[in-house]
């Protein structure tokens, strides 16, 4: 499991209303497995949630975060969040 805070954004700025992410750091990415699409469980603001890794541009790794993880975490686009989270094995 790692831990780490993170600002919610859009995955696509010319999608309106699509999918929500928080970038993953770079030095924690090694601990849940590499830079790779995977599964991943655990707490977004003190709320479970479960989301899956995405590979973003220039070697980066993000979480994607459902609109109903965000309501459960109080949370929204621009806000900073905390994470904590694990891969899952499927």
């Amino acid at each position: 499991m790692v831990g780490f805070s993170g600002r919610v954004r859009q995955w696509r700025d010319d999608k309106p209303g699509g999918l929500a992410v928080v970038d993953i750091p770079a030095d924690l990415v090694a601990a849940l497995g590499g830079r790779r699409q995977m599964r991943v469980t655990g707490n977004l603001n003190g709320a479970p949630f479960t989301g899956s890794t995405m590979l973003v541009a220039g070697d980066g790794l993000c979480v994607g975060v459902r609109k109903a993880a965000l309501e459960a975490a109080n949370a929204a686009i621009g806000d900073e969040v905390q994470l904590s989270i694990a891969a899952t094995s499927s």
